[in-house]
């Protein structure tokens, strides 16, 4: 995917921001077949905590990291989103041995969350990596590495976190649903944790008939 530069071209803009999302689409096709064994690893890691579930990441897979957290806690495994940053000034003291840290990062070589794992490691939590560099530190680090891959020109310039960071979202979209799966996790359920705007008013509704 080659990025338009220098030009205000409508038609020529709006045609490169369309093949942007089919060829975004096509990869994130790309990843059913990759999960496997690895993937299951993760799911069966994250039923078994007795904890949270931490979750980091830097740049933009700390944002990914956030989301990520708050939908596993809403399909009933209780997480929270770390900064790899501030873990490194006492915040990692948060995971302990009851603890899963999820770990993002594309290239596995942020110090920063590097040295979180480290930590959790020492503190006996296992530690899910979620990545595209089987050769990184991360993985190499991880003792339930998640590997992934998309077409490095889905980011732009090759390293514009774009296509990457949304294929990394859609692998833990596909581990929130195989805990909820797993979990039993029901509408009822959804209903006493989320009783708040259109979606809880709607559940609440649905469950006065």
């Amino acid at each position: 995917m080659s990025p338009l530069t220098g030009t205000t071209d409508r038609d020529a803009l709006l045609a490169e921001a369309r093949r942007s999302i089919v060829a975004t689409a096509t990869a994130l096709e790309g990843l059913v077949d990759q999960l496997g064994a690895p993937f299951l690893d993760a799911v069966e890691v994250v039923l078994a905590s007795e904890g949270h579930i931490a979750v980091s990441g830097a740049g933009t897979s700390e944002t990914i990291a956030d989301r990520l957290a708050h939908l596993l806690t809403v399909v009933g495994a209780p997480a929270f989103a770390i900064s790899p940053g501030e873990a490194l000034h006492g915040g990692a003291g948060a995971v302990t041995s009851r603890d899963v840290l999820i770990a993002i990062s594309k290239g596995g070589e942020s110090d920063e969350l590097n040295a979180l794992v480290r930590t959790a490691q020492h503190a006996g939590a296992p530690v899910i990596a979620l990545t595209q560099t089987a050769t990184g530190t991360l993985a190499a680090l991880a003792s339930h590495p998640v590997l992934f891959s998309v077409p490095s020109d889905l980011d732009a310039a090759g390293s514009i976190a774009l296509g990457s960071s949304i294929a990394a979202g859609v692998v833990g979209d596909a581990l929130c649903h195989a805990v909820l799966l797993a979990r039993g996790f029901d509408r009822e359920h959804f209903a006493r944790i989320h009783p708040g705007g259109a979606v809880g008013k709607a559940l609440a509704a649905e469950g006065k008939h």
